[in-house]
């Protein structure tokens, strides 16, 4: 290589290192000397002059890899081997600085990049620290070392250390391995598959690095492991603000880490019984995962080309300026010479470049996981070597199936022959199961997978929905695997899934397209078992949609209220219709919602309170009303293949024991006569939602006149109010109930923040902007009225939204309503991870129980002390 060559291909590809050789010229020469030249440089200098060594040899390495002379391999070695030299050399120094009187081995161990000998120009060095005999002098000679080596040359991190930047800077092998047997994530355990001796006593750092091999190779087998995993692809995708990650060729979708971890992973689960597999290097690893049949040789050379690409720009960013970045500029003249240095004429030529390594790479990311597993069970021939079905179960295992054996089976069926179906699903089972591996539950979600597809067997459109349907596929796999309630409603509509492809498929209809499509559904029908069975039918597709749209984060906690509400209302008005055909005397009925539909905060869990009233007089018309009634809370509630709508008609006046649909005139007496002050209450998310018009305004203009009454509420009532709120809060909640954790009834709950927004509705019946039978927009309302403070506002409209979602989302997993949190386990974890926790219960509770906590003690001066 020529020296006018090589300054002239580092002059334009790093100013930093031009501007280094203009102050310098004296070191020119380092431009073409041989690596041990360049480490005599190292191993002469001192403190002062370490830094100009370090410099000349980046000089020489920069040159052979500028010029042609080295490729990345290649360059990222010898910049991890200039590490080692760097790092001897500060701990010589060290060492004579400090009292080296005393008989002392220190052997400095290499993590990282620097361990996998496939370092970058800027970075940090990983290391740790293992000695035998005065641990305390030791560490002062580790200290002094990163003193010496991290201004001069590269930063040096020890945080990778056992506990961290709070634990000892330096052990003992035996403390290591206790550290190891008893305390050690599986993140540590990865972290040490790069782990090699660096600088210092080699032979005490090999003692080492043979006794912490079985605790490597044991990882996937430890407890909490796939949680672990779980948890480390969570904080890697969510790592860099999603407006970054376009421009990450690190942290970023296709980026450097997604490469890395999965090879990583796949060393964890393998290598136990697989010792070709025990390599540092990414590239290493990616050639024996091949040669080895745990990767296909075309997708292994697609993905080591993608990760060559990558690091080269890592290295051609980082060489500008000799900055750490990972960040490809988003034009100008940055990314014009990042271009340039690439071999780029254009800049869109290595944009278009980039883009596709990128796509490549997370297309790689799922079939280096699970393509395997699916070779591992298929009976196409391959020429390639495959992992065994038990080799194929250990990976299922960690990457979190509860049964693996079961997992194989149904990939097995779904897989099985040379079908056109069985190729589809081949292509497809990759991205299933890489989505549902991060779901609450795999096992379950797999198994729906493998019901829904042979439901609908060789159906064209399904296959072809799944392959080309955009996100239908990872969509359907996410939601099988964390709700039961979606599962069993998908299983018997399967064609719903439909919904998947197309956000505006997952709009929740409008209340007055879904009542007449309900009531055209029935008409179609004479005999009232069918016409309500075809209703029923619409209610679970609808069902489906929300439900779909809710675990997609397409609908915020309102917004599912307010769907599920509207479609009740639809449902009533069309059952109405049925159940009054062919009843004689049948006087003009109307339904009035109480409680959560009348709220229009219904849940997939919630019944439907309703009161049914008429404006008959004669016997024979009461007869009528009532018989309406009892048959369409039958018709609604009969065991069918479609949910139930169970009809909750204790809210009528005199309850249970009153009539099941009482006259309008009947009611009204009630309300004026005996009426208590709950049931006036009772009224304020009370509203007509079916059956005849003109009732329903009637009764609208009646109820306005009792639950709005203008002057507030007397002292009397007030107390009254308490006392009955008391009594709820004492007696209502189930026996065994954590106050705590009762989404209904416990403090801070869905109860106690409701009966505050109607105490202050009772309070201000006069201001209209109060009327309305929503709790949030009931708080709203009375915040912008100056009845309640900013921050009561805050702390119950948070809660509120939480804990509705909670509740909401503990149905929908379980497919059963449910109303206290899980105490632990499996299903608590699942509901921290599907509201977003990850598999993090504890950040879960506290978060729950921080915003219970201030809704209860807004909800107790509110009610208690104004």
């Amino acid at each position: 290589m020529l020296r006018d060559e090589a300054r002239q291909a580092v002059v334009e590809a790093s100013n930093a290192l031009a501007d280094y050789l203009r102050a310098h010229p004296d070191v020119e020469p380092a431009l073409t000397e041989d690596e041990n030249a360049g480490f005599a440089r190292i191993r002469e200098a001192g403190v002062a002059e370490l830094n100009s060594a370090w410099k000349a040899n980046l000089l020489r390495i920069a040159a052979a890899d500028l010029t042609g002379g080295a490729d990345f391999k290649r360059t990222s070695a010898a910049l991890a081997r200039l590490a080692d030299a760097v790092l001897a050399r500060g701990l010589e120094l060290a060492r004579a600085e400090t009292d080296a009187s005393n008989d002392v081995r220190l052997a400095v161990i290499a993590m990282g990049k620097t361990g996998g000998e496939e370092l970058n120009y800027v970075s940090d060095v990983d290391v740790v620290f293992v000695a035998e005999g005065d641990l305390e002098l030791a560490t002062r000679q580790a200290a002094r070392m990163i003193q010496i080596v991290g201004p001069a040359t590269w930063p040096v991190d020890a945080g990778l250390r056992p506990e961290g930047r709070s634990g000892a800077l330096v052990r003992s092998i035996e403390s290591y391995q206790a550290y190891l047997e008893d305390w050690a994530r599986t993140w540590e355990f990865q972290a040490l598959l790069k782990a090699r001796p660096a600088a210092g006593d080699l032979e005490l750092g090999g003692d080492w690095l043979a006794a912490v091999q079985p605790f490597i190779w044991g990882a996937a087998d430890r407890p909490g492991v796939v949680a672990d995993i779980r948890d480390m692809r969570r904080k890697v995708a969510d790592s860099v603000p999603s407006a970054e990650r376009r421009y990450e060729i690190k942290l970023g979708p296709g980026g450097l880490r997604d490469i890395e971890f999965a090879v990583q992973l796949l060393q964890l689960v393998h290598g136990r019984g697989d010792p070709t597999l025990r390599v540092r290097s990414t590239l290493d690893a990616l050639d024996v995962l091949v040669e080895r049949g745990y990767l296909a040789r075309r997708d292994g050379e697609d993905l080591a080309d993608t990760y060559v690409f990558l690091r080269t720009v890592e290295h051609r960013l980082q060489l500008q300026r000799l900055l750490r970045t990972h960040r490809v500029p988003d034009g100008g003249e940055p990314l014009h010479h990042l271009a340039r240095t690439l071999g780029y004429k254009t800049d869109d030529g290595f944009l278009a470049a980039w883009r596709a390594h990128a796509t490549t790479a997370r297309r790689l990311h799922e079939k280096l996981l699970y393509k395997p597993l699916l070779d591992a069970v298929t009976r196409v021939p391959t020429h390639e070597l495959r992992m065994t079905e038990s080799e194929a179960a250990s990976r299922l295992a960690v990457l979190g199936f509860a049964d693996p054996a079961s997992a194989l089976a149904h990939i097995k069926k779904l897989t099985a022959g040379v079908s056109r179906t069985a190729t589809v699903q081949r292509a497809l089972l990759p991205v299933v199961l890489h989505e549902l591996a991060d779901s609450p539950e795999p096992d379950r979600g797999l198994l729906a997978y493998r019901q829904v597809s042979d439901k609908l067997g060789t159906t064209p459109w399904y296959l072809r929905l799944l392959r080309d349907g955009g996100p239908a596929a990872v969509r359907l796999a996410r939601l099988l695997g964390t709700s039961r309630y979606f599962a069993s409603l998908l299983l018997h509509v399967p064609q719903s899934l439909r919904y998947l492809s197309d956000n505006a498929d997952l709009t929740p209809r409008p209340r007055e397209e879904l009542t007449s499509g309900m009531l055209q559904a029935g008409a179609r029908h004479t005999d009232a078992t069918a016409a309500i069975g075809a209703v029923r039918a619409i209610r679970r597709r609808e069902l489906i949609r929300i439900a779909a749209a809710d675990l997609l984060g397409l609908l915020d906690d309102q917004g599912v209220g307010l769907a599920l509400s509207d479609l009740t209302d639809a449902v009533l008005q069309a059952a109405l219709a049925i159940a009054s055909r062919n009843v004689a005397e049948a006087p003009p009925i109307a339904i009035i919602a109480m409680g959560r539909l009348g709220g229009r905060e219904t849940g997939f869990g919630s019944d439907a309170d309703v009161v049914f009233i008429h404006s008959g007089s004669s016997d024979a018309e009461r007869k009528a009303a009532a018989k309406i009634a009892e048959s369409a809370r039958t018709l609604l509630g009969a065991p069918s293949a479609d949910p139930p709508l169970v009809i909750d008609l204790d809210l009528r006046p005199e309850g249970k024991g009153g009539a099941l649909a009482p006259s309008f005139a009947a009611y009204r007496r009630y309300y004026a006569d005996r009426a208590r002050l709950w049931e006036r209450q009772a009224l304020l998310r009370a509203r007509p939602v079916a059956g005849d018009e003109g009732l329903r305004e009637a009764w609208t203009e009646f109820a306005d006149g009792i639950r709005y009454k203008g002057g507030g509420l007397s002292e009397a009532e007030r107390i009254e109010f308490r006392r009955v709120k008391a009594r709820v809060d004492s007696e209502r909640l189930p026996r065994g109930a954590d106050p705590n954790g009762h989404t209904k009834l416990g403090r801070g709950g869905l109860v106690d923040i409701e009966w505050t927004a109607q105490l202050l509705q009772l309070e201000h019946g006069e201001d209209e902007s109060l009327h309305t039978t929503r709790t949030v927009p009931a708080l709203e309302a009375a915040a912008a009225a100056g009845y309640l403070s900013r921050a009561d506002l805050r702390a119950l409209r948070e809660a509120w939204e939480f804990v509705s979602r909670v509740r909401n989302d503990m149905t929908l997993a379980r497919g059963v309503p449910r109303d206290d949190l899980p105490r632990s386990g499996p299903e608590l974890a699942g509901l921290a991870q599907t509201l977003g926790f990850g598999e993090d219960t504890e950040r879960f509770l506290n978060h729950y129980r921080k915003l219970t906590r201030r809704a209860h003690e807004a909800a107790q001066r509110i009610v208690y002390e104004t």
